[in-house]
C-alpha cells in the first residue's frame, strides 16, 4: 500500500468468523520492540526469515519505491542491499523463501498490490536467496519473472504464500467482504498462469501472512487482528483455512503489512510502515510459558 492508503488504515473494519460465536482470545505471545528501521525502510510491506543467513530477515518496500530486497539484523539494521535489475517496483507487496528442486532456498518477491484495479496481471519475481558477504548492495541480474493472473478480475493483494510441504503458491486477496485464497500449482512455469480461487474467507483487509518451515502453522493479519491455525490431522492449506482460527493477541501498528515466522517456530516478526511522526519498530512475539496450555 502506498502512503495514500494510510488514509484507509484509520477505519477498523469488521471481520467476519467461520461460526457464529467470537474467535477465542489467548494470551499467547507478547510482543517486544527490537529496533527501529533505517530511512531506506519506510514503506516495509513483506517480511520472511532468511534460511542461509540464520537470524536475519529480508523484507522489502512497496510501490513507488526502488526495486531492492534489505537483509536486515534482529534490531532492524540493514545489513545488505539487493537490487533487481531492470525491473520497476510497481507495487511489491510480499516476500517468501522456499526450497527448490536443487536443494537451494530462492526469494519470491511479490508484485501483486493493486489499489485501483490496473493490472492485468501480477508478477513473481524469484532469485536464489543471496548470502551475506562483505559487500553491502549488489545488483541482482540473475532471476525469473512468473506472470500470473487472477481468475475473477482485477484484484488488490498483499499477501504470499507457498506451502513448504507442496511448494504450491497462494495469494489472497485484501479488499472485498470475504477474500479470497488463490492457488497456482507446483511448478510455476512460463507463459501466463492463470490462479485458482480454492476458498473465500470471511475476512477483510489481509494484508499479511506466514507459514511455518514444518508446513504445520499459519498466520494472517490486518492492521487490527493476527490469525492462527495449527494443523491436527495433515490438512491441506485450503482444508486448514477454511477452519476457525485463533485469534492472537496484538498491538495494532501504524501500518502494519509484515508477519513472518522464525525458522524454528518458536516467535514470529511483524513489521509496519513508518509514519511520517515515527519510524517502524521490529517487533518480536513469543509465546507466553503455558505449558501444556500452549498451542505452540
Amino acid at each position: 500500500m502506498t502512503r495514500v492508503g494510510e488514509v484507509f488504515c484509520l477505519v477498523i473494519f469488521i471481520l467476519g468468523c467461520h461460526r457464529s460465536q467470537t474467535h477465542p482470545v489467548t494470551p499467547l505471545t507478547s510482543g517486544t520492540a527490537l529496533g527501529q528501521v533505517d530511512s531506506r525502510l519506510e514503506e516495509a510491506s513483506g517480511l520472511v526469515a532468511s534460511v542461509s543467513n540464520p537470524g536475519f530477515l529480508w523484507t522489502i518496500n512497496d510501490s513507488g519505491n526502488l526495486p531492492e530486497i534489505f537483509l536486515i539484523d534482529q534490531h532492524a539494521s540493514i545489513r545488505l542491499v539487493c537490487r533487481l535489475a531492470n525491473i520497476q517496483n510497481r507495487d511489491w507487496e510480499d516476500i517468501a523463501i522456499d526450497a527448490g528442486p536443487d536443494g537451494k532456498y530462492y526469494l519470491y518477491v511479490a508484485d501483486i498490490g493493486d489499489n485501483f484495479s490496473r493490472y492485468e496481471h501480477k508478477l513473481i519475481y524469484r532469485l536464489k536467496e543471496p548470502v551475506l558477504s562483505g559487500k553491502k548492495e549488489v545488483v541482482v541480474t540473475q532471476f525469473e519473472t512468473f506472470v500470473l493472473r487472477m481468475p475473477d478480475g482485477k484484484r488488490d493483494a498483499e499477501t504470499l504464500l507457498i506451502d513448504p510441504l507442496t511448494h504450491d503458491l497462494f495469494i489472497i486477496s485484501k479488499r472485498e467482504d470475504s477474500v479470497g485464497l488463490y492457488q497456482v500449482p507446483n511448478p510455476l512455469c512460463q507463459g501466463v498462469m492463470t490462479l485458482t480461487k480454492v476458498l473465500t474467507m470471511p475476512f477483510r483487509q489481509i494484508v499479511a501472512g506466514s507459514i511455518s518451515a514444518d508446513g504445520q502453522k499459519v498466520l494472517l493479519k490486518n492492521y487490527n487482528t493476527i490469525y492462527y491455525w495449527k494443523k491436527s490431522a495433515g490438512e491441506s492449506l485450503p482444508q486448514l483455512l477454511a477452519t476457525k482460527p485463533m485469534q492472537l493477541p496484538y498491538q495494532p501498528e501504524p501500518q502494519g503489512e509484515a508477519i513472518s515466522w522464525s525458522r524454528d517456530g518458536t516467535e514470529f516478526f511483524t513489521l509496519s510502515e513508518s509514519t511520517w511522526r515515527n519510524r517502524a519498530d521490529l517487533i518480536v512475539h513469543r509465546k507466553t510459558l503455558l505449558g501444556d496450555k500452549s498451542p505452540w
